[in-house]
């Protein structure tokens, strides 16, 4: 069975904010390889909206920079499923409205054959973790404290114990720290 990862980028007091990470070529091959190890990415409305206006430019007019235009490839094939009550359509080539609900369309694509199922937006993250159905946790950290914003663990019916397994640390500051639900 696929393994469903939700993968994301905060701030060290827990915000989910994209303009405060440090977004160097060290942490766009990380993401361009966690991309490339999946065949599928799952974003809300709002971050498929924020993904949609840039990388396809990008793909379409590269930036002579060699990670930023690697993963803005990558990003450009890989299969979106984007999950929204007001969108009607999507522009993206690679990208389709889920039409299920979260659980329904997850536990489908789960029982596919493929690579991992990358989780991209907070408000699906939290909806899957309180549905039990994300394997593991790839939470980036940046070495900022933004004080505000959109807490990730944010409505979450019931706590979860985590096991740490691993962890990556970029020259910025930044670290990935990889977790997996302990099940009872």
């Amino acid at each position: 069975m696929r393994k469903v990862i939700a993968a994301i980028n905060m701030t060290i007091d827990g915000y989910c904010d994209h303009t405060y990470g440090v977004a160097d070529d060290e942490l766009h091959d990380h993401y361009t390889a966690l991309l490339r190890n999946a065949d599928t990415i799952l974003y809300g409305r709002t971050t498929y909206q924020l993904m949609e206006s840039y990388w396809p430019l990008v793909a379409k007019n590269p930036t002579g920079d060699k990670s930023t235009d690697e993963f803005a490839m990558v990003m450009e094939h890989i299969t979106k499923v984007v999950f929204s009550y007001t969108l009607k359509s999507v522009d993206w080539d690679s990208a389709t409205l889920a039409k299920r609900s979260i659980e329904e369309e997850v536990l489908a694509l789960r029982r596919q054959p493929g690579k991992n199922i990358l989780v991209g937006s907070r408000s699906l993250i939290i909806a899957l973790l309180n549905l039990h159905l994300i394997d593991e946790f790839q939470l980036c950290i940046h070495p900022v404290i933004a004080g505000k914003g959109l807490p990730l663990f944010a409505n979450i019916s019931e706590s979860m114990k985590l096991h740490l397994t691993k962890t990556k640390t970029f020259g910025s500051g930044a670290t990935v720290f990889y977790y997996e639900p302990q099940r009872s």
